[in-house]
């Protein structure tokens, strides 16, 4: 992960934020030429439609204003009290723009009504400075509205897009005002009087468009702010993260600030994975990730399952090992499409039942979760093996005991060769391991059944005999 490893995403390199300030501060000169133009033309000529251009344009320039703060704050890398970066400075300067923006539309309707049903009376003067005003309040909009949307797009900035919105909505409230100067003009050439009006009409008009961009503009700002995201990207980022060895995706989300995109993913993958392939499968989930959203910030998490076909006793084993518990003796009864599982599990001997039962309960828990559909689990709780002060047998006893096996292999005809005898004695009992090579087509379950009438064998002509562990193995093995 580059971007964490630098402290610097894509949108936040030093070419990226000094081309995003310049735009910004193109955007408020602009703003502070068409106001101060708008607002002298408007006085002079007592057009309405300019004067409410003008201010609209005012709170361009405030709102530009606020963008060149937002650029700066927001370029400020991650520190230790704003762990994700400083984004959302720019979600919020673009909902004071458009509290900005309705603001200045209460005033235009304010004055139209006045001039439209109260009686106002305004002589509008519309002369060749008025349309040359509107016409250059255009050219300057077209112009920075295109700079300002291709800065937003290519850094996905908020702050620039509210701004790039404002210039755009200037073209059209402008080309509004304009008609309505040209009927200005037909009323004074051709006596109309009604015609007079168009200009609060043209106003009242302005007011609209602005209310409809501000309406958009705050619901996505609110959106960001709340950590909404577009509806679907959850899905398609699900989509891509699952790559091939993953299992499922548990969990997704996503949140914005200001530019950047924060993605979390849990992904569920086979128990039998490797840490390597484990890692491989995170990178290649994370590169997917941001193919979606290029220069997110993706952390991805991964946990066991059980994959189709996995062993489930090795799978019980496994998680008995995660809850510090050793299992053996596991046995798994299917019926009726659900499972049934009983096993011994050793617990530290020094707990109290209280504390083992605890342990133990956690780990069927675990296991209900991993491997479903399990609908009892039953287990017997016993201590870890400890160490015991044993003394070991003298020679001829170990003897006696070779012959003893070799006499009942030789008498059922069994190809066994026992080695490797030994014999302690732990108090009064006595405990004896030893080696067998048996024939090595035979099955687990003929060796297994073979090595129980051994033991048996011995208990019947030893007294006393306590544990007994034998290895069978075939012969190469020696």
């Amino acid at each position: 992960m580059a971007e964490l490893e630098t402290g610097i995403r894509p949108h936040h390199t030093p070419e990226a934020n000094r081309e995003k300030h310049r735009v910004a501060l193109t955007s408020l000169l602009a703003a502070v030429l068409l106001t101060s133009t708008k607002l002298g033309i408007g006085y002079w000529t007592n057009s309405l439609g300019i004067l409410s251009e003008a201010a609209h344009s005012g709170l361009d320039l405030v709102a530009a204003g606020i963008t060149l703060w937002a650029v700066r704050v927001s370029s400020k890398p991650p520190d230790q009290r704003h762990t994700y970066g400083h984004g959302k400075i720019e979600n919020l300067s673009a909902l004071a723009e458009t509290l900005l923006l309705l603001l200045t539309c209460v005033w235009i309707f304010w004055e139209a009504s006045h001039r439209l049903f109260l009686g106002k009376s305004v002589e509008v003067e519309a002369n060749v400075w008025a349309f040359l005003t509107v016409l250059l309040s255009i050219a300057v909009d077209v112009s920075r509205s295109r700079a300002l949307k291709r800065a937003a797009d290519k850094y996905h900035s908020e702050a620039l897009q509210a701004d790039a919105l404002h210039f755009s909505t200037d073209i059209w409230s402008s080309m509004v005002v304009f008609g309505g100067l040209v009927l200005v003009l037909v009323a004074d050439l051709t006596g109309l009087a009604w015609l007079q009006k168009a200009d609060s009409v043209a106003a009242a008009g302005v007011a609209l468009i602005v209310v409809w961009v501000s309406i958009r503009l705050g619901r996505q700002s609110i959106d960001n702010l709340l950590d909404s995201v577009p509806v679907g990207l959850r899905e398609q980022v699900a989509r891509a993260a699952r790559v091939p060895g993953v299992e499922q995706v548990r969990n997704v989300r996503v949140r914005r600030s200001g530019p950047d995109f924060f993605t979390d993913v849990t992904l569920a993958v086979a128990h039998s994975t490797d840490f390597a392939e484990a890692h491989r499968l995170a990178d290649a989930s994370e590169a997917a990730v941001r193919g979606v959203l290029p220069g997110a910030d993706v952390v991805v998490h991964l946990e066991p399952v059980t994959a189709p076909g996995e062993d489930p006793v090795a799978l019980i084993r496994l998680v008995a090992t995660q809850h510090g518990l050793g299992a053996h003796s596991i046995r798994i009864y299917e019926h009726g499409g659900s499972r049934s599982v009983e096993l011994h599990l050793e617990v530290a001997g020094h707990l109290s039942l209280e504390e083992g039962h605890r342990q133990v309960t956690a780990f069927e828990k675990a296991l209900r979760r991993e491997m479903p559909p399990v609908a009892r689990i039953v287990t017997h709780i016993e201590p870890a093996g400890q160490s015991i002060a044993i003394r070991p047998a003298d020679p001829g006893l170990e003897n006696r005991v070779l012959h003893l096996l070799q006499e009942w292999l030789e008498a059922n005809r069994i190809s066994g060769r026992p080695h490797e005898v030994q014999v302690r004695f732990q108090g009064e009992q006595t405990d004896v391991s030893f080696h067998c090579a048996l024939e090595p087509g035979i099955s687990i379950e003929e060796a297994h059944a073979l090595s129980e009438r051994l033991e048996i064998h011995l208990r019947n002509r030893l007294p006393n005999l306590g544990r007994v562990v034998i290895h069978a193995e075939p012969p190469e093995e020696r």
